[in-house]
C-alpha cells in the first residue's frame, strides 16, 4: 500500500510540474455586453438605449 501511495504521489507531482511548465493557457473571452445610450438619429427620431454585444 505504501508503494502504491508513493507512485500516486510521484505521478501527481509529475503532472503538476508539467502543467506548471506549459505556461499561460489562453482562453477566448466571452463577448461582453455593453450599454449603448440613447441618441437622436437622423430625422429627429429618438433611439432608446439598449444592450449590445461587443
Amino acid at each position: 500500500m505504501r508503494r502504491f501511495l508513493s507512485a500516486c504521489l510521484i505521478a501527481a507531482a509529475l503532472i503538476g510540474g508539467s502543467c506548471a511548465l506549459t505556461g499561460c493557457v489562453v482562453v477566448a473571452p466571452r463577448p461582453a455586453r455593453v450599454w449603448v445610450p440613447g441618441y437622436w438619429s437622423p430625422g429627429h427620431v429618438w433611439v432608446e438605449g439598449n444592450w449590445r454585444y461587443r
